[in-house]
């Protein structure tokens, strides 16, 4: 797989988030042999840049990713989050942002040791905590550089304002925002880019929407987390069938799956943008990475850019 550069790493143009593996998407199906083998098998690929977070589960998934690497630890991005939390016995419906430099100080050392390693590769503050001024929040990640426990920095889920004033402080390596064909956000995309920052969208395949395997809200577990996101409501998904079939369009010229034109476009919006879509099984790893290959023609993003709105808010 061809590398890609966000701030000053090297990375293959596909990553893997690894979300799904262990929370929102599995309830009681996680099957934690095939997700180490998936984390094996992007290795293998060339999907070097792996992406977790500490509320995932919470905690469980930095768990599963630090036993999959073992022996491997060298040959990867590590990149995990924090700035959000669940209490304990609560559901992710109860998550609540904290970008305390107290809580930030104690996770780091709690993320190293459940993912194994003496340092992270990639380390975000996953929101921005509206109660405690950012400077505050990033000054703390950069003190973590400063110690060696962190490489870079990254920022989730923000504005260009946003970015532009942690960079000010520290540079930020990376901006993970929500990023596909039913979720635009060309403003960040911009300013990343002439800032020499890398962009890693999240849910590039729309929560897996765009693949075109779902027909309406009765093909989702009833525990899927899918179900409260509007866009997910049965009028409204049935109504976004008109987006998966304008990509499933192009794709059939292509040879190629509607998920891997999907993956495609994001790969398209600039040579510093590195999707992480998610997957728990080897076989869709291995189409999503064929999205690496896939080269759309001017005519294909022209017939992209007009596919229509989607019906629904994101939450």
């Amino acid at each position: 797989m061809d590398k890609r550069g966000i701030g000053g790493l090297s990375v293959g143009a596909v990553g893997l988030g690894c979300m799904g593996m262990t929370f929102a998407y599995t309830a009681g199906e996680r099957d934690d042999a095939e997700s180490v083998r998936v984390i094996h098998r992007a290795v293998e690929l060339g999907a070097t840049l792996i992406d977790t977070s500490d509320v995932y589960g919470p905690f469980t998934n930095e768990e599963l990713v630090g036993r999959a690497l073992r022996g491997r630890r060298d040959e990867v991005v590590l990149a995990t989050k924090v700035g959000l939390r669940i209490p304990e016995g609560e559901d992710n419906r109860a998550m609540y942002r904290d970008g305390s430099p107290e809580h930030i100080r104690a996770a780091v050392r709690e993320s190293l040791r459940r993912l194994g390693t003496d340092h992270i590769d990639l380390y975000y503050l996953h929101r921005v905590d509206e109660d405690v001024p950012l400077e505050e929040s990033w000054g703390a990640l950069a003190e973590l550089v400063g110690q060696g426990l962190v490489r870079n920095l990254g920022i989730s889920d923000v504005r260009p304002e946003q970015v532009a004033a942690a960079h000010a402080i520290h540079p930020v390596a990376a901006v993970q925002n929500e990023l596909s064909l039913w979720t635009r956000d060309d403003e960040v995309v911009a300013w990343t880019a002439e800032n020499g920052v890398g962009f890693v969208p999240y849910s590039p395949l729309g929560r897996g929407f765009l693949t075109g395997t779902f027909t309406s809200a009765a093909d989702l577990a009833e525990d899927d987390f899918r179900h409260r996101l509007p866009r997910f409501a049965d009028e409204a998904l049935k109504a976004n069938l008109a987006i998966v079939d304008r990509v499933r369009a192009v794709a059939d010229r292509h040879g190629a799956t509607p998920g891997q034109v999907a993956i495609a476009w994001t790969l398209a919006q600039g040579a510093h943008v590195v999707p992480i879509p998610g997957t728990k099984r080897v076989s869709r790893l291995e189409e999503n990475c064929g999205a690496a290959d896939l080269v759309l023609t001017d005519a294909d993003l022209a017939e992209l850019a007009e596919v229509p709105p989607p019906v629904g808010t994101r939450y």
